[in-house]
């Protein structure tokens, strides 16, 4: 036997031994039978793994499908003369109701009481993103600052309080200090002024739900960015000190980069929201200002829907409400990537 002859035949028995010892999935590929060849886990495998998990998401699972996608099947009314009184049964009221095609949406067109609240509806989203969205952030960087733990706290406490209070309290406390019996004006008649109203100013009336909105839900948006400002590493401060960095630069190169993300993820929800800018709350102080100047697309939703049983009316009203929202939210998230953030999903 020659020498080169030998240590090739040891070499085709390792390889061999080797292939013996290695299992081999199906197509070919080298792996654990539970794993594809791309190395992820098989559906049946994660499900496996997962159950518990998705056994105790189930019930939330439930409760989002038939009390947020199972009414979107009604908005079929949109398209009908909606008759809930032919039956008790309002599925047999739908499949008896005529259809009216597009006859609905072209009254929505034709409306200008429709374009009136769309155009206060827009008004108010304007103010509350300008007045209303920095608020939070601004607030959250203050608290931010303290030093002592316990005045965080206690301040942090105080502006989230009145998230807790219904639309009704609030509006009898800015009754009680913006009315035309209130304090303020009370205080300018004993100094020998005129009396304001602010609530039952059309005029001031966006101000007045601005400033509403900020008392209320304020400390809300503060929580929100506390806890993204809590994550900081505070390495990062350290460094920027370290270099030279003062307490305004340190918030400019750290700590706003740091809320970027969750600026923009809550700018996106915003933007989606633009055509909901409260209806319990402006509902309630509709009567006191007037439709010209309080109503909005889900005041006037309710209105024509509910007051006046124009339901096929209405639902179209809505459905063209849901629809722009749904355009709003997909832009704005397209914005979010082109800055480089993530928005409500990814890319």
């Amino acid at each position: 036997m020659s020498h080169s002859t030998v240590p090739r035949s040891r070499a085709e028995a390792k390889r061999k031994t080797l292939r013996e010892r290695t299992p081999v999935a199906s197509g070919g590929a080298t792996g654990s039978p539970g794993k594809r060849p791309s190395g992820r886990l098989s559906l049946k495998v994660r499900f496996r793994r997962d159950r518990l998990l998705l056994l105790m998401t189930l019930p939330a699972v439930v409760l989002v499908l038939l009390f947020n996608y199972l009414p979107i099947l009604g908005n079929v009314v949109a398209f009908q003369d909606y008759d809930p009184y032919i039956s008790d049964n309002g599925v047999v009221s739908i499949l008896n109701s005529p259809f009216v095609g597009m006859e609905n949406f072209q009254r929505i067109f034709d409306d200008s009481a429709f374009w009136n609240a769309v155009q206060n509806t827009l008004i108010l989203f304007l103010l509350q993103l300008v007045l209303f969205f920095p608020i939070p952030i601004l607030l959250a960087l203050l608290i931010n600052s303290v030093v002592r733990p316990r005045v965080r706290a206690v301040s942090q406490a105080i502006l989230y309080l009145p998230h807790f209070f219904s639309w009704v309290l609030v509006i009898a406390v800015f009754q009680q200090l913006f009315g035309g019996a209130g304090i303020f004006s009370q205080l300018l008649r004993q100094h020998g002024y005129d009396g304001l109203d602010f609530m039952t100013d059309p005029d001031t009336f966006p101000l007045l739900i601005t400033a509403q909105s900020v008392w209320k839900d304020a400390g809300w948006g503060i929580i929100v960015f506390l806890a993204a400002l809590a994550s900081v590493p505070p390495d990062l401060y350290e460094a920027a000190a370290m270099d030279g960095a003062g307490r305004w630069r340190r918030m400019w190169h750290v700590t706003l980069p740091a809320l970027r993300p969750v600026i923009a993820l809550l700018l996106v929800l915003r933007v989606g929201d633009a055509l909901t800018v409260g209806f319990e709350q402006i509902l309630l102080q509709r009567d006191m200002v007037g439709p010209g100047a309080a109503e909005v697309l889900d005041t006037f939703v309710w209105w024509n829907g509910v007051r006046n049983q124009d339901f096929g009316y209405a639902a179209a009203a809505g459905l063209v409400k849901g629809v722009v929202s749904l355009g709003l939210v997909l832009a704005a998230n397209k914005v979010a990537h082109l800055m480089g953030e993530q928005g409500v999903y990814k890319k």
